[in-house]
């Protein structure tokens, strides 16, 4: 049996090559742990760069592992490809000529162009305005005694059932209740087509809005109607049609062969597609109506009338004025506004020019 003894020189030998490799390897770290430290700082430039690193080409100096670590670091980053900018979209307009991006909407009656944002939103709101009213709630019933609201009358029933409330202040008001205000006269104004009212004139005048209950909430009301009440001196007096037609008969002459008159010769033409004139003669009137408006679902429930009549009661404290003796005039009238005015009136109401 052969057994192999161990012979240290042999072994030595065998690994010599490997343990060379090891001292060299960690010479550099041996000698920096064991040697003082001034001989240390000596093997350092004054840049604190290590001595044995000017001596040795970059790519085989040796690095800490904070150093290997930022400059792996480093170069993912050069590698890693930068994402490109999101490409920016476009939209495509097209322009069709027998197709008008023009809109007119069947329930309030506004025109708007299709697909403008600003336009859209404006529309929006507005219809929503016309249709339901706007609200009435804590914010304005808190400011009610600093600005002066009145309740006109409570418990005022409509031909539908429901009943509702009047309330009065004057049309210059400020806080939230004037806020809101302008924001229904404004409504009111593109509505009708109509231009705004001018700061005098809201000086004199008062406002008056009907309030229904709130579907959605015990504590809110909806403004369903609002009368806009001026102080006034003078108004015309609207022509009956047997007096247009007079007023479109020739005077006699010794020629009548002369073109037949039109109502404007005599008469101050109004509202000629629903055939209003007036005789040009001013009448004292204390009453002026510049605005009357109702949202669209409480239409035909008597809420202008209403309006109407508690206007003309209280506008002028302890005097009621009287719309069948002419003491009540409008501004000029719509189509819906002129059927209001001739129904409540009776024939006696004026028009005044706002």
């Amino acid at each position: 049996m052969n057994c192999d003894v161990f012979n240290p020189q042999t072994h030595l030998c065998a690994y010599q090559p490997h343990l060379f490799a090891v001292l060299v390897f960690f010479f550099p770290t041996l000698i920096s742990i064991f040697l003082p430290r001034r001989w240390r700082e000596a093997q350092t430039t004054p840049g604190g760069e290590r001595l044995e690193n000017l001596l040795t080409p970059a790519h085989k100096q040796r690095r800490t592992f904070l150093e290997s670590f930022v400059e792996k670091t480093k170069l993912k980053s050069k590698q890693t490809p930068k994402p490109k900018p999101k490409a920016k979209t476009f939209t495509q307009l097209h322009f069709v000529p027998d197709q008008t991006t023009l809109r007119t909407c069947p329930l309030c009656a506004l025109s708007y162009i299709k697909g403008a944002p600003d336009d859209e939103a404006l529309h929006k709101g507005h219809c929503a305005r016309v249709q339901k009213g706007m609200e009435w709630g804590r914010d304005e019933e808190k400011e009610m005694l600093k600005a002066g609201v009145v309740e006109v009358a409570s418990g005022v029933k409509l031909k539908n059932g429901s009943k509702g409330r009047i309330i009065c202040f004057k049309a210059d008001v400020g806080g939230k209740i004037g806020s809101k205000l302008t924001t229904l006269l404004s409504t009111i104004n593109i509505a009708l087509s109509a231009p705004a009212l001018t700061p005098s004139i809201l000086q004199t005048s008062k406002a008056y809005l009907f309030l229904t209950p709130s579907l959605t909430s015990t504590l809110r009301e909806k403004i369903v109607g609002c009368v806009i009440a001026q102080q006034i001196s003078t108004a015309m007096a609207i022509a009956t049609p047997a007096e247009c037609i007079s007023a479109c008969e020739p005077e006699p002459s010794p020629s009548s062969d002369g073109p037949t008159p039109s109502p404007t010769s005599k008469l101050v033409a109004v509202d000629t597609t629903s055939g209003i004139f007036c005789h040009p003669a001013a009448l004292p009137t204390p009453l002026g109506i510049p605005r009357l408006f109702v949202s669209s679902t409480h239409r035909r429930q008597g809420v202008a009338s209403k309006l109407l009549s508690a206007a003309a009661e209280t506008f002028i404290y302890g005097c009621p004025l009287d719309p069948r003796k002419g003491q009540v005039a409008f501004t000029q009238p719509t189509g819906d506004g002129s059927a209001v005015m001739h129904r409540w009136g009776g024939g006696g109401v004026r028009i005044y020019e706002e």
